[in-house]
């Protein structure tokens, strides 16, 4: 099945025949990686600015951390901690596409309607909060649904598939035709690395991930600096470009859409690179 040929978030086409970039903000104090940690309006914006001027395509802001184990905050915490964010990067970078990352239709209706977000990132894919897919339908922008098994306090607790590939696609399945039920018409899946899945679950993930076409929807992968990285590798996140890097890469080749990074200007370089090899015909993507 064809995949769309672009995203419209709030009337700004995003042209997928060319991978995007999306970079993560991070309005948290204990994200597992130290370096995607903002808090100040000064920090805020100098972070965007950049990602900007590396070449971000979509800026995704969340304040709610989804590190294994994460403590769990309150829906005012989460909200204050990304409106005023959300808001403050819509007025400073006109034009920019934003994200916001949250699983609470709440904190997503606010971001949307009142602070200039432009689509939804629910890593929940629908199921902590029962009013997101009539929200998503409401508002009528990208709904990025991702698999997770659990939540982010139980996630990593002994995850077992019959087989990863197959029972996440047939979790889509169910969640796609309510969404196209409903009337949502742009919806970007995430396989969701790292989130209820072990590194061997992640890296069958990855090397099969050609098999997620068959929804025919875009397809977002986020890899950046997890734990399949540097725990394989016997480093820390924070020495993990290079490797984030190499899987980055080895997802577009596989059908990645857009790819959710840390390190904005590297993974520009990245599609860059792998566009000038499939303008010469050896890439299938």
């Amino acid at each position: 099945m064809d995949k769309p040929g672009y995203i419209n978030a709030g009337g700004i086409l995003l042209d997928l025949k060319v991978p995007k970039v999306m970079g993560i903000l991070n309005i948290t104090p204990d994200s597992f990686y130290t370096g995607s940690r903002y808090n100040s309006e000064e920090e805020i914006l100098k972070a965007a600015g950049k990602m900007i001027q590396d070449g971000a395509d979509i800026i995704d802001v969340g304040g709610y951390s989804s590190r294994p184990g994460a403590a769990e905050i309150s829906v005012e915490e989460e909200g204050r901690r990304v409106l005023a964010a959300i808001k403050l990067i819509a007025h400073e970078f006109p034009g920019t596409v934003i994200s916001v990352d949250t699983f609470r239709a709440e904190i997503a209706a606010e971001a949307v309607e009142r602070c200039g977000a432009q689509m939804i990132n629910d890593i929940s894919g629908g199921d902590a909060d029962a009013e997101m897919f009539n929200l998503v339908q409401k508002l009528n922008v990208p709904y990025i649904i991702m698999h997770m098994r659990g939540d982010p306090r139980t996630m990593q607790d002994n995850p077992v598939y019959d087989d990863v590939v197959a029972d996440i696609l047939k979790w889509f399945g169910e969640r796609i035709f309510r969404l196209r039920s409903a009337g949502v018409k742009d919806i970007i899946i995430d396989p969701g690395f790292g989130f209820g899945k072990t590194i061997s679950h992640n890296f069958d993930l990855l090397n099969r991930l050609g098999d997620f076409s068959v929804a025919g929807l875009p397809l977002l992968i986020g890899v950046s600096r997890k734990s399949m990285i540097w725990k394989t590798l016997d480093i820390t996140a924070d020495e993990a470009l290079a490797g984030t890097t190499v899987l980055n890469t080895i997802a577009l080749l596989k059908g990645a859409d857009i790819i959710r990074v840390h390190d904005v200007r590297e993974a520009v370089q990245a599609v860059r690179l792998f566009c000038r090899m499939k303008e010469k015909g050896n890439v299938s993507n």
